[in-house]
């Protein structure tokens, strides 16, 4: 029997080809999970990654929210739970990481709020619309942070996202020890650096802003400083997504889990 049939997943953020959402939902697909694709817009990109996901045998829903806006993580929650009843599974997974600049050149009232709003008040407003159909259905679940190695580490040129990953986990702890009691756990998971299609954005960036001559030459040079020797893939994200949702990890909340290849080791 597969560890998740009859559970249903959400992951925000997730219709992408080749991003981490996309990756979380392919493990619980093949696991057994009924999966729903949530992304800003759902469109041909979206509708594509949940073909992929029938392709594996699972039942999928497509569903758009913006995630800064609470009235339609509510209606995510509410669309889910019509399609499929319970929700087991909730991934905060949506961001904002293109928006690269100094600190100094940031445009406060307009990259500055887009950023938390997405990544922080998102991951907030999702966590508790997902919290409350938990508790009123009175079967426990799960909720899931995918913050970054940014949660744990400042980097230069990405002020909002650092603190934005940084608050991520300072909600994970508050939400944990209010959850617990209804047998909700609240984890977070921090991966390195993962060429999505929004790390491909970040390595184009950092790579000249180092004076690397190409993009592959940064790559190179990141692997050389990972004890593992490469940097992270969706899969090694998906691979704590469904531990941390499964019965063996009851009993861990409120955790910011390094998936990092031991680049990040606090």
């Amino acid at each position: 029997m597969p560890k998740f049939a009859g559970k249903t997943i959400v992951v925000t953020g997730s219709g992408k080809k080749k991003g981490l959402g996309q990756g979380i939902l392919q493990a619980f697909a093949d696991e057994g999970a009924n999966c729903v694709v949530s992304d800003l817009t759902i469109d041909d990109e979206a509708e594509a990654v949940a073909d992929e996901l029938r392709s594996r045998g699972a039942k999928v829903a497509t569903i758009a929210c913006d995630v800064s806006n609470a009235e339609q993580c509510q209606n995510l929650i509410a669309k889910t739970a019509k399609y499929f009843g319970n929700i087991d599974v909730f991934v905060n997974n949506a961001g904002i990481g293109f928006l690269m600049k100094p600190l100094l050149e940031v445009d406060t009232a307009k990259e500055w709020d887009q950023v938390i709003s997405v990544n922080l008040s998102g991951a907030f407003y999702c966590t508790q619309a997902a919290a409350r159909h938990m508790v009123e259905i009175g079967k426990g679940g799960r909720i899931i942070n995918i913050a970054s190695q940014a949660a744990k580490t400042g980097f230069p040129h990405l002020p909002a996202y650092v603190s934005s990953k940084h608050g991520m986990v300072g909600l994970t702890r508050a939400s944990a020890v209010e959850l617990g009691g209804h047998g909700i756990t609240v984890n977070a998971v921090c991966p390195n650096h993962v060429t999505t299609g929004l790390g491909a954005q970040q390595n184009a960036y950092f790579s000249k802003l180092l004076g690397f001559d190409t993009v592959e030459a940064y790559l190179e040079n990141m692997a050389t400083k990972n004890p593992m020797g490469r940097p992270g893939l969706p899969s090694d994200t998906a691979a704590a997504c469904l531990w941390l949702a499964s019965d063996d990890a009851f009993y861990v909340t409120g955790e910011a889990l390094n998936v990092s290849g031991g680049e990040e080791m606090h």
